[in-house]
């Protein structure tokens, strides 16, 4: 009971006071680093191909556009939410739990706060390609008990767990579930010190569209029980991520960062602000305007003066822009871009080009830039156009460059292919996110 007790206070004293105030442990941070996997990438477990990844990629995208919302902070398993689609993350993380540790992997996402994995015994979970965790094989696992001060403060929890104790249910927006107990328990990621206590769901019941390749998923998100929330004070509320062009990445891995090696100061780095709405689960920027070239297309005014209008996201692949900067942007491309048009061979995107036998393609690109407050991001052609290919029976297959940006249907998402080659840092401190143009192939990223 002493242990629990300390537990509690541990955790009470993270979530109530050293999350929201992690300028207090600023000097305590340390860094470090761990691989991020792309779940297309060679070293996934993956077996699509190239066309067909992208199919999927498009898939998840749009689904993940819909469906990213802001939740009710509800505690009772019938209303229980969450803001993503499971499994939609493009990302992997690989880390240890438990004692002795347990190798996992799980998706990373920045739109959700839960770290959960599968345990034993799960009925639903998939024992084939993804291990199960085995709770009563870890020194350090503690169930937490319902009514207690851990139970009371995370989201979706219920006091319907294993023997009574606090129990976990996330229902998603495709109607899959993940259903368990919550608990505190050891986790290590990479060469780092193990973190003690920290906040898990371990689940015993999945259902859906959860993927066999992973265990789980990694809540990167701004609420209280996220993993960098809970990590706070020790890593000074910083992370960030260095994503790679795929065609450029090959078998190395995308790195993320915490602590004193997440920081952003670059001489070429800008910074914007970040606003938490309602749970506080997603970060939102706020976006002004776009250019194409030196013609700059502004928000409606009561978009642009409403802070918070669109939602930066790792597990989406494509930027969802606001319709009326969509259209603007589509348009002043077709009027400058003198490549070839062609339909979309997923026919999911509308402003594609055939570049089969195109010279210097990125020379036909005008510059985009992404006006955010604070912060002009100025896109390379890889952090604006999808490649893909068009099949044929007939002849050989065409080499397609579709445009990665779509009109929002419901909030709008700055999505990872924008993000590709720039280091994107995150500090909870001070509430912002910066960008820096990055070679993220060299190894110190």
């Amino acid at each position: 009971m002493e242990l629990y007790k300390n537990s509690y206070l541990i955790f009470a004293i993270t979530l109530t006071f050293a999350i929201s105030n992690p300028s207090v442990h600023a000097t305590e941070a340390a860094g470090f680093s761990i691989d991020l996997i792309h779940r297309d990438s060679l070293q996934s477990p993956s077996l699509l191909s190239p066309f067909d990844r992208v199919e999927a990629a498009l898939q998840r995208s749009f689904n993940r556009s819909k469906t990213l919302i802001i939740p009710s902070d509800h505690h009772s398993p019938q209303s229980a939410s969450t803001e993503i689609v499971p499994d939609t993350g493009e990302y992997l993380m690989r880390f240890a739990i438990g004692t002795p540790k347990v190798e996992t992997l799980a998706v990373v996402d920045t739109g959700s706060d839960l770290t959960w994995i599968q345990c034993v015994p799960c009925k639903g979970c998939n024992k084939k390609n993804s291990p199960l965790f085995n709770p009563t094989r870890s020194s350090t696992y503690k169930s937490v008990p319902c009514r207690s001060d851990i139970c009371n403060v995370v989201k979706n929890t219920n006091c319907e767990g294993t023997n009574g104790g606090c129990g976990f249910v996330l229902r998603y927006a495709d109607n899959s579930v993940s259903i368990g107990d919550l608990a505190l328990e050891t986790l290590s990621f990479g060469q780092s010190a193990p973190f003690s206590y920290m906040v898990v769901g371990c689940s015993h019941m999945t259902r859906g569209s959860f993927s066999p390749s992973t265990s789980g998923i990694v809540g990167l998100g701004g609420g209280r029980e996220s993993l960098v929330r809970q990590m706070g004070p020790s890593i000074g509320g910083r992370f960030s991520y260095c994503l790679q062009v795929p065609s450029s990445s090959g078998k190395k891995a995308s790195k993320m960062h915490f602590g004193d090696r997440a920081v952003v100061s670059g001489a070429g780095a800008v910074t914007t602000p970040i606003v938490l709405k309602n749970t506080g689960s997603l970060y939102y920027l706020t976006l002004l305007g776009m250019s194409v070239g030196n013609k700059r297309f502004n928000l409606e005014s009561s978009m642009s003066i409403l802070g918070g209008n669109i939602v930066i996201d790792s597990g989406t692949t494509l930027t969802f822009l606001p319709r009326d900067v969509y259209s603007k942007v589509e348009v002043e491309l077709k009027r400058r871009v003198s490549l070839k048009q062609i339909d979309d061979p997923h026919k999911a995107m509308k402003l594609c080009y055939d570049v089969t036998n195109a010279k210097d393609v990125d020379a036909k690109i005008p510059e985009i830039t992404v006006h955010f407050k604070g912060a002009d991001v100025k896109l390379k052609r890889h952090n604006a156009f999808i490649m893909t290919v068009k099949k044929s029976f007939i002849m050989a297959s065409k080499k397609v460059m579709c445009l990665a940006f779509a009109p929002a249907d419901v909030v709008p998402i700055y999505g990872n292919i924008a993000q590709m080659n720039f280091l994107v840092g995150y500090d909870l401190v001070r509430k912002t996110v910066s960008f820096e143009p990055t070679d993220c192939t060299t190894p110190i990223y």
